[in-house]
């Protein structure tokens, strides 16, 4: 199984930690961020974070966590599947407080079947799958840091679907718009 960016778990897991220190309190302000997302979209803009501005289908929102010597902002999207209101995610870029790393964190809903991870498609073309990282209570990670190839997919495509597991054989592609995303990347801080 590959990663994203065609990396091997190993490699993944060992970039990750390598930074995990020096994003700490932005990892933390995304892990609030996307909790409060997956609570309901319905929830009030202040429970996600302030929405700083909006590009296209994305939100960049940013909060200040407690401890945290600054603001730290994400660029969000949240979407549920178009056959199921019950199965959601929220896709979450930002840079890690270093400026040394981008990361793409995905929030899916508890229940994934976690040994198949996450797949990914942009613009109908296969770009792997990444492992799910963890799991908390209000839904399973899975993260890539966002290398050069596949941040210049995003900014160049039109949709990005994310498809999770029920089951081996069951699939659920859930689509996500990238208009907007480029100028958004671009937009963080």
């Amino acid at each position: 199984m590959s990663t994203f960016p065609n990396l091997s778990l190993k490699s993944l897991l060992q970039q990750l930690h390598s930074r995990a220190i020096a994003s700490a309190s932005r990892a933390c302000a995304a892990a609030l961020i996307a909790g409060a997302a997956l609570a309901g979209a319905s929830a009030p803009s202040l429970a996600q974070g302030e929405i700083k501005s909006t590009h296209g289908d994305w939100q960049l929102r940013c909060d200040t966590p407690p401890g945290a010597g600054g603001e730290q902002c994400a660029l969000i999207q949240n979407v549920t599947a178009e056959d199921r209101e019950n199965v959601g995610l929220s896709v979450i870029v930002l840079k890690t407080a270093d400026n040394q790393a981008r990361i793409l964190r995905v929030l899916a809903p508890l229940g994934v079947l976690l040994p198949s991870g996450l797949g990914l498609k942009v613009d109908n073309a296969d770009i792997g799958r990444a492992a799910f990282v963890r799991c908390l209570p209000n839904g399973c990670i899975a993260e890539v840091i966002l290398e050069e190839e596949l941040l210049s997919k995003f900014q160049a495509g039109s949709l990005a679907t994310f498809i999770i597991f029920q089951t081996p054989e069951e699939g659920i592609g859930i689509p996500i718009s990238l208009r907007g995303f480029s100028a958004g990347f671009n937009a963080l801080p």
